[in-house]
């Protein structure tokens, strides 16, 4: 199923399970509580997993790709990375834990300082489910070949402002990669 139709179909699940609690008792509250932390914990148990996989695996396979231009940044040339795979994949583990952790922020601002519950319950399910659908988890944690899809550097789906002005996102060919190294700033090791 779609990742995008199945939250859909979670949230509205959700919704109408939400209608039918009452958030005032305090037993709710506990468990609605209990099980976000539970679910939150899990997707962190899951990325941690991920990142020992990563780490045992110690792929050191070079990775070079070109980061398009960033007009938003001031960045005005695409830019030429060359890292590791290893590299790659623990700053991709990195950045799931860093939406977990925003998402955690963001749902303490919202629970404890603005007294809503309902989002409690229905968010509970997404960061596992997010966790579950990424990449990085589906080649380490599920063993699926990195092919396609799941090919290094990832595709992302294009933001609002690529879409408006034909952004083309990563690319990986050889003569990309060769006219970014030679221009600018050359082949940029990330650390």
């Amino acid at each position: 199923m779609n990742p995008a139709v199945s939250n859909i179909v979670i949230m509205l699940v959700m919704m109408q399970v939400a209608k039918k609690l009452d958030f005032e008792d305090p037993d709710v509250l506990f468990y609605t509580r209990v099980g976000y932390i539970s679910c939150q914990v899990l997707a962190f148990l899951v990325y941690f997993i991920v990142r020992a996989k990563i780490n045992a695996k110690n792929d050191l396979t070079t990775l070079k790709y070109v980061e398009p231009a960033n007009p938003l940044s001031g960045q005005s040339e695409p830019k030429a990375v060359v890292t590791t795979v290893k590299e790659y994949d623990l700053n991709q583990v990195n950045q799931q834990i860093k939406g977990v952790f925003t998402g955690l922020a963001m749902m303490g601002f919202m629970h404890l300082y603005m007294k809503y519950t309902n989002p409690l319950l229905m968010q509970s399910i997404s960061s596992l489910k997010s966790a579950l659908e990424s990449n990085i988890v589906k080649i380490h944690l599920f063993g699926t070949p990195a092919t396609g899809d799941l090919k290094r550097p990832f595709k992302a789906a294009p933001g609002f402002l690529e879409a408006l002005t034909g952004g083309a996102g990563v690319q990986t060919d050889k003569a990309s990669v060769e006219s970014a190294e030679t221009a600018g700033a050359g082949g940029i090791k990330q650390d």
